[in-house]
């Protein structure tokens, strides 16, 4: 029983330490940081290049990822309402860059997936945002500079793989 009191005890210890931590507050100013600087890169490129997030966007790379889907399925990974992603569908549908098939584990159902334009569109958007990227990176950098951005690239993949754990 004493072990298990000092185990405890020495966990308490731990968790305070850590909750203590003078550079507690340095990494969350850090992360808050990068959380910025990535949303405002992400968003000037997208609007430099006329590639807008949309519902749309969303729902071409959930299927070019996960493959054909039904309206609920991807209403559930858009956390949005079945009625909102019928919406979406009708429209992606409409410009040709989503396919519909009967769905061969239900008949009633129907599974859309990208068009050869759908996979073209997304294609044409990221070549569009890389080239654009490529262009200030040239632009801009030094080749010292852009050996840390190679560096930071292999630290946030690294960082991405840790939050999927």
């Amino acid at each position: 029983m004493r072990r298990k009191d000092e185990k405890q005890a020495a966990e308490g210890e731990m968790t305070a330490h850590k909750r203590s931590d003078p550079n507690d507050k340095e990494d969350e100013a850090l992360a808050e940081a990068l959380r910025r600087a990535i949303g405002t890169f992400v968003r000037t490129f997208r609007e430099k290049t006329d590639t807008h997030k949309s519902a749309q966007s969303e729902a071409l790379v959930l299927l070019e990822r996960d493959g054909a889907l039904n309206v609920a399925a991807l209403a559930l990974r858009r956390n949005v309402t079945h009625q909102t992603m019928r919406l979406v569908v009708a429209q992606l549908e409409s410009a040709k860059l989503i396919e519909r098939q009967s769905d061969p584990s239900d008949r009633r159902s129907q599974l859309f997936s990208l068009s050869d334009a759908g996979k073209l569109e997304l294609q044409r958007s990221r070549s569009a945002r890389a080239s654009k990227i490529g262009s200030v990176i040239k632009e801009t950098l030094s080749v010292k500079e852009r050996e840390t951005l190679k560096a930071s690239i292999a630290l946030l993949s690294r960082m991405s793989d840790a939050a999927r754990d």
